[in-house]
């Protein structure tokens, strides 16, 4: 009797433990809000819970929303390890929710039509699906100051010195008034060492811009210096010294472009030496420096060796390291190719980024004047 209960007890083990395992791993009807700067939607789960529950960076996952939109089969990555346009959830270090969002891609929120009353779930698809993706991928960056050699690698502050630019003309950087990453000082002692006169801010807008400003760690005292001297007026002078654009994440956008050409009118209307940001100094910044120097006759190698010195900066990637390829390929070159609207080993780089600024509202004149001023 006793043998037959053990084994009727053994069975019922199996048959539970087997339902536990097939038990679906989903987060259900959880709210979700718009991240607009970025273009994406926050599912109100934070990273390190979602991850607690038995997700994984790599994994493949199912997101349905309330109103019938869905994106499936996505990869769930700490970084945008994807091509520009494609989707996926994101656990980006720093990100208060996890986030479903396109790399370099329109708004997923107007793109779904979704509403602040929707909700989302979440659900496995597939463990370890894209984890070769995410190890070959995985990067990440320290906010200590001492983790870096030099202020100017933790600043990722450079004097940009390709093709046919002046020697201290042309500056990029991660923030100078944004201290989310702790870099904001640094870049302030080191823009004005370079006597910066001009700044296009590529992140911000002056509403986020005097935010910062009142926050206790803001001490950036020389972009104070300038940024005060603007907005005298409700539209922008000839004088003023910081120009924020506000730039969402998708290039290939025509906001962006048109946004990104009325910067460099103004900038052409304003003396240097200048500087370029966003928050990183990487992404946004990478596109706009591209143009700049892509206009400034500067050679494919030159303008991808720029490039990934912000991923040497910030990661210790170099060329060698398996991860290089994989970055310029997705970004730098995708971002050329869409700029020059061609191959750059095949198409003039110089006559494809005029013709991109004239599209997106340069004058001749206009570009002319910005040529002078940067040779």
């Amino acid at each position: 009797m006793k043998k037959i209960f053990s084994f009727f007890l053994a069975v019922a083990s199996i048959f539970i433990f087997a339902s536990c395992s097939n038990k679906k791993l989903q987060i259900k009807d959880v709210a979700i809000e718009s991240e607009s700067e970025f273009g994406g939607i926050y599912i109100k789960y934070t990273i390190d819970d979602f991850n607690k529950l038995g997700f994984e960076y790599g994994d493949s996952v199912d997101i349905k929303f309330s109103n019938g939109y869905e994106l499936l089969d996505q990869p769930y990555y700490n970084g945008y390890y994807v091509d520009a346009g494609k989707s996926l959830l994101v656990g980006y270090p720093g990100y208060p929710y996890i986030k479903a969002t396109l790399n370099y891609g329109d708004d997923l929120w107007q793109i779904g039509k979704l509403k602040d009353d929707d909700t989302a779930t979440v659900t496995l698809k597939k463990k370890k699906k894209y984890l070769d993706i995410q190890k070959a991928s995985d990067i990440h960056y320290y906010d200590e100051r001492e983790k870096y050699e030099t202020d100017q690698e933790f600043a990722n502050f450079r004097n940009i010195k390709v093709g046919n630019l002046k020697e201290g003309i042309l500056y990029r950087s991660a923030s100078p008034c944004d201290n989310k990453h702790k870099r904001a000082h640094y870049t302030d002692t080191l823009m004005e060492k370079a006597n910066v006169n001009f700044i296009l801010n590529l992140a911000d807008t002056d509403e986020k811009i005097k935010g910062y400003m009142e926050q206790d760690d803001f001490d950036s005292p020389y972009f104070k210096e300038l940024y005060t001297k603007k907005r005298l007026f409700l539209s922008f002078a000839k004088d003023d010294k910081v120009m924020p654009l506000a730039l969402n994440m998708n290039y290939m956008s025509d906001e962006f472009g048109q946004k990104v050409a009325m910067g460099l009118k103004t900038m052409a209307s304003s003396n240097g030496p200048y500087l370029v940001h966003c928050l990183e100094g990487k992404d946004r910044t990478g596109f706009v420096c591209i143009v700049l120097e892509a206009l400034m006759g500067a050679s494919y190698k030159e303008i991808v060796d720029d490039y990934m010195l912000t991923y040497k900066n910030y990661y210790g990637i170099i060329k060698g390291d398996s991860r290089y390829d994989v970055i310029k390929k997705r970004n730098v070159d995708s971002m050329l190719e869409f700029i020059c609207n061609g191959d750059p080993n095949k198409v003039d780089i110089v006559s494809g980024t005029k013709n991109y600024l004239l599209k997106m509202g340069m004058t001749s004149s206009e570009i002319e004047t910005l040529v002078a001023k940067l040779k």
